[in-house]
């Protein structure tokens, strides 16, 4: 988010030189600066026992490639809550064990994607209603199926590469 006016009063911003932070959006009218911020989200790869991942389509992401259960924070979540709800509203899954793992920019729509590992047990989906599709994949039918360098991947790589 880039602040142009003051969230409190409304007036307009100026850059200001804030110590070690360099220009930054400043209200003169509250003597105080809003450094801006990206979207907090989470992205969470989400593994059942037969180290197979759940993942899905939503034709407003893309409508040929499958990706990890993600969404915002809301005002008073954690992210760990937030990573919970995603997987329980998007796939109808109840997360057993839930683990950070990194967090990865998103200049592209400017977000700030924590990313989280959700352990599950195989059982059928609940799809919510922003999702087109889901299945369980094995690693190398994930990997066919993911926009290459995406974070989705990223996630996928990370988790079953870290564990040789």
């Amino acid at each position: 988010m880039k602040f142009m006016y003051c969230p409190q009063c409304g007036s307009q911003l100026e850059k200001k030189e804030i110590g070690d932070e360099g220009l930054v959006p400043y209200c003169e009218t509250c003597k105080r600066p809003w450094f801006d911020m990206p979207y907090a989200c989470t992205i969470t790869l989400v593994i059942n026992e037969l180290e197979e991942v759940a993942l899905i389509r939503q034709g407003y992401v893309s409508d040929q490639y499958y990706v990890c259960v993600a969404g915002y924070i809301k005002c008073g979540e954690s992210a760990e809550e937030t990573a919970r709800r995603e997987v329980m509203e998007e796939l109808g899954l109840n997360p057993e064990s839930l683990c950070y793992t990194k967090s990865y920019y998103f200049e592209k729509n400017d977000m700030l994607m924590l990313a989280f590992e959700a352990h599950v047990k195989k059982t059928e989906f609940h799809l919510s209603e922003e999702v087109d599709q889901a299945a369980w994949l094995t690693f190398e039918e994930a990997h066919a199926n993911m926009r290459k360098g995406s974070i989705a991947i990223q996630l996928l790589e990370n988790y079953f590469y870290g564990k040789k």
